[in-house]
């Protein structure tokens, strides 16, 4: 019997801590006991929360009525979580982010959807997003590489080398690297390692030390991956600040940073502007927009003469 009540208390604290509501009737009949004894349990499991135990920082909760559900919940001893709302706009984004093959994205819409929502709710949004699921496009490559992609975070917060084999887009040619990995950012449907390559004979490329810039690489093709013991440095002035450069790179081709500027006359300012973290207005006139910005390689001109007769005098200085 002793054992019986602490394994119904253990799972009626479970419940409480994931969000559920406790009905007295209902958890009665589920472990085969009276009403009085789960008032008991839920009084033993409320003088629990309230000494400041149950989160095991001393932090107080407590176990409330809820007179909407007519059941006990806990208050203030679960970890925040998102809204129904806010889990449905990040299903929204992960299927119109197109990054993922189809089982890998099925896969995280389910486990977002469980972890995240109330049970109660889970059905409603399943349903939200069905028909964009059951239609889903996953990409052309239709490669897995979540654990690539972990491989090179740990390399990344570890400062470690990593050599790849990288299938080059324009040759298709399988070429070898020797890297330093720097960041991981994700754009139009696909996810890039943002490095430096560890080889003098490539670096001849470039004219000075202050014009190596990262280079970039697709993650879904990286055909091989392995980490190195060996660590790298990189001085404190030289570090990369993946904000700063994901503000200045457009399309993520590579490239030495450069200053555009430009003449708008579409109908959105803030649509470039949205693009372009960098991009600051000069001189306005009657809808005609004068604009400046800094960006990395030649993305942002591709992008630019795509705007038609929106986008005039486009003018590129390297720094």
């Amino acid at each position: 019997m002793k054992e019986d009540k602490v394994s119904r208390v253990l799972a009626l604290y479970s419940q409480l801590l994931g969000g559920r509501t406790i009905q007295k009737a209902a958890a009665a009949q589920q472990y085969g006991v009276n009403e009085r004894s789960i008032q008991r349990d839920i009084e033993d499991i409320r003088a629990f929360c309230r000494n400041g135990m149950a989160l095991g920082d001393g932090t107080p909760c407590d176990i409330v009525y809820d007179y909407v559900d007519k059941g006990y919940r806990m208050e203030g001893g679960q970890a925040q979580k998102l809204s129904n709302s806010e889990i449905l706009a990040l299903c929204k984004i992960l299927l119109d982010s197109r990054a993922f093959v189809k089982t890998g994205m099925e896969a995280m819409l389910h486990k977002v959807i469980a972890c995240c929502v109330p049970a109660s709710n889970q059905a409603m949004v399943t349903q939200l997003v069905n028909n964009e699921a059951f239609h889903y496009v996953e990409p052309r490559h239709r490669t897995s590489f979540l654990d690539t992609m972990w491989h090179l975070g740990e390399a990344i917060q570890q400062h470690r080398y990593v050599d790849v084999a990288y299938g080059r887009l324009k040759d298709r040619k399988i070429v070898k690297r020797r890297l330093k990995p720097l960041a991981l950012l994700f754009s139009e449907y696909y996810f890039y390692l943002i490095a430096f390559i560890d080889d003098k004979d490539i670096e001849k490329i470039y004219e000075s030390a202050r014009d190596i810039t990262p280079t970039i690489y697709r993650l879904d093709r990286i055909k091989t991956l392995e980490v190195e013991q060996e660590t790298f440095h990189i001085p404190y002035n030289r570090r990369f600040q993946e904000g700063e450069f994901r503000k200045r790179v457009q399309f993520m081709y590579g490239g030495r940073l450069q200053r555009i500027t430009f003449t708008y006359t579409g109908y959105d300012i803030d649509a470039i502007l949205d693009r372009l973290p960098t991009a600051k207005i000069l001189s306005e006139d009657n809808g005609t927009y004068q604009l400046e910005a800094e960006v990395y390689g030649k993305g942002i001109e591709m992008w630019l003469r795509s705007q038609g007769k929106y986008v005039k005098d486009i003018k590129i200085v390297e720094l």
